[in-house]
């Protein structure tokens, strides 16, 4: 593996173990990571989602990754989180490809991609079958990680 992918790994192995500082070191100062659930977080925001994730989970969620690829400017992986989603304690199995962008050998900007009417159904149960593929939907989801980080944050 070359350096990249090494990082890559470094990342979820660090994140399967619930070491919220390992996975921070991972990340640009000045990352950019998106994803369906919390949209556009920045910088600090990043390193602070997974310690709240890793925090809510209470040790519960089983992180697997495969099909690390990387050249000198990006990368990808696949990667499994299995959890109790902590609003419902509903089982989730989400599947996310997640993409990468490096720079100074760490990772500048992170995109992770899922079906969110698929997360939903898991998460809600049938309201999210009814509605999670609904924009109405995702934005309320979001909004509420959101709020969640923000108190998160602020409770730091």
């Amino acid at each position: 593996m070359n350096a990249n992918e090494n990082l890559i790994a470094k990342f979820y192995t660090a994140f399967a173990n619930a070491d919220a500082k390992t996975m921070s070191e991972c990340y640009h100062p000045k990352v950019h990571f998106i994803d369906p659930a919390f949209g556009l977080l920045k910088e600090e925001q990043v390193s602070k989602m997974w310690e709240m994730l890793l925090l809510k989970s209470k040790g519960n969620i089983k992180i697997e990754f495969s099909n690390i690829k990387a050249d000198d400017f990006s990368g990808s992986a696949r990667w499994v989180a299995t959890y109790n989603f902590s609003k419902t304690n509903r089982k989730v199995v989400n599947s996310i490809f997640a993409e990468f962008v490096f720079q100074d050998g760490l990772i500048i900007k992170h995109t992770d991609n899922f079906d969110v009417w698929k997360w939903s159904k898991q998460a809600f149960g049938i309201t999210g079958l009814l509605l999670g593929w609904t924009g109405f939907f995702h934005k309320k989801i979001q909004e509420q990680a959101l709020l969640s980080l923000k108190k998160f944050q602020q409770a730091k």
